[in-house]
């Protein structure tokens, strides 16, 4: 990562690791065009000229920059006082000490780094997310790939949701793409069969008795007939436009996966982060286009991930890693309604670090797998360090930023019984390591 210290805060984040061919996601700056560098904001403040470019590099990517500059296969070390103001201007001052902290109990150098965290601290936060690079040739771009009228292969897994499935089936009727067929593998019990009688749509239905979600979506992929796979939620809504825009990203930005957004409440805003075009740094298996192509490369989804969570996170990671283009696309949105029945709820674990019983894994297994298999044992230490505590908390408070304080006082007074589900799950984790990934082929 080309700065050292966003391991501590981003310790399994996709671009801490190069691909497999060696390069990394960010821009070499002498290499992006000058339309591109205008619209970055220069720091005066690093003492180092490689913190200065790859601060700039930093801002391209989060700000939008999706080109075919070539990146950087190394990073040179800065000096410790431009890491700290790396992070003080684009972090809460909160997380800056939490770094503070860190490496002072791991046995730095404490005046070393105080002196360092005193000196960034004339650094102002940045608020770059609010001047993201605009694409405004996406308005009247004329599709080739939505002319040629491409069958496309919507995969919905459902579970009891027969109620909210109505609603999803409906919207997919109003679509302005007419070419698709919808796969639905349903786990429900009872099964409607003849509740898809009601639907104008070309509806593949298969009958799972196994309550699986990795299983049903491998196996949806497996019998579809198109070449771009859409996968979404039994709890979603999606515009008319929906499908056209997802083929009109693969197009415009010559990618490989188009990943839409979500929002939980009819009405709102797109996130910041999610609202505008830019490399994805994950994919949502709730809303998400592919190209079959890439399936038959890298595999199906790991069910390693059954009744557990984060298969997503680890096909996205694994295409990231092989260098598939994923566009986070804003356009291409859908209301996720996050329902509090069927589905992943009842199958297995719906919330990652929150477990229901006392003795139960936190996190859950399988984030572990995903971490020390790609990212080691010494970067999975860090996420939980950085996440465990956080998820004292109930899931609502999660973006209430006092109530993350107070979940890190009463992880410390809950101490041993945090490290004990920890250590459960550390120990699953590597019983899933030891058995490998569950991955078959298309």
């Amino acid at each position: 990562m080309l700065f050292q210290f966003l391991k501590y805060l981003q310790p399994t984040h996709y671009f801490q690791l190069y691909k497999t061919d060696g390069t990394s996601v960010f821009p070499m700056i002498e290499k992006l065009p000058q339309e591109i560098i205008v619209k970055l904001e220069p720091e005066t403040r690093f003492i180092s000229i490689k913190a200065k470019e790859y601060d700039l590099s930093w801002q391209a990517l989060q700000k939008g920059y999706i080109g075919n500059a070539e990146t950087y296969s190394s990073f040179d070390k800065i000096p410790i006082v431009d890491e700290y103001r790396f992070l003080r201007k684009y972090f809460h001052p909160v997380w800056v000490l939490y770094v503070l902290m860190l490496r002072i109990f791991s046995f730095k150098n404490p005046f070393r780094e105080l002196s360092a965290w005193k000196k960034s601290s004339d650094v102002v936060r940045s608020d770059y997310l609010n001047k993201p690079i605009s694409y405004d040739d996406w308005v009247t771009f004329e599709s080739e790939l939505i002319s040629k009228n491409p069958l496309v292969s919507i995969i919905i897994p459902t579970l009891n949701r027969y109620e909210y499935l109505k609603d999803v089936l409906e919207d997919l009727e109003k679509q302005e793409h007419q070419n698709f067929e919808v796969i639905i593998v349903d786990q429900s019990n009872p099964f409607r069969e003849d509740f898809y009688n009601n639907f104008n749509l070309k509806i593949q239905l298969v009958q799972q008795t196994e309550r699986a979600l990795w299983l049903a979506r491998n196996h949806a992929i497996e019998i579809s007939k198109g070449e771009y796979i859409l996968l979404f939620d039994d709890d979603s809504r999606a515009a008319p436009d929906w499908i056209s825009n997802h083929l009109k990203c693969l197009n415009f930005f010559k990618a490989d996966i188009s990943s839409g957004v979500s929002i939980s409440t009819v009405g709102a805003e797109v996130p910041q982060n999610y609202s505008f075009f830019r490399i994805s740094d994950q994919i949502d298996t709730g809303n998400v286009l592919l190209k079959k192509q890439i399936f038959r490369e890298i595999g199906l989804f790991d069910r390693q991930f059954e009744k557990q969570r984060m298969g997503d996170g680890e096909y996205g990671l694994r295409a990231y890693l092989n260098g598939y283009k994923n566009i986070s696309n804003p356009f291409a949105d859908r209301i996720h309604l996050k329902v509090g029945t069927g589905g992943l709820r009842e199958m297995g674990s719906w919330d990652a670090f929150r477990p229901k019983k006392l003795f139960a894994p936190r996190p859950i297994p399988s984030v572990l797998y995903l971490y020390r298999k790609y990212y080691g044992s010494k970067r999975s230490l860090l996420a939980i360090l950085k996440t465990v505590p956080q998820s004292i908390i109930p899931y609502r408070y999660k973006k209430n930023k006092k109530m993350l304080v107070l979940g890190l006082f009463i992880s410390l007074f809950l101490f041993p019984f945090v490290v004990l589900q920890v250590f459960i799950s550390w120990r699953l984790a590597s019983k899933k390591l030891r058995e490998g990934a569950m991955i078959d082929r298309l």
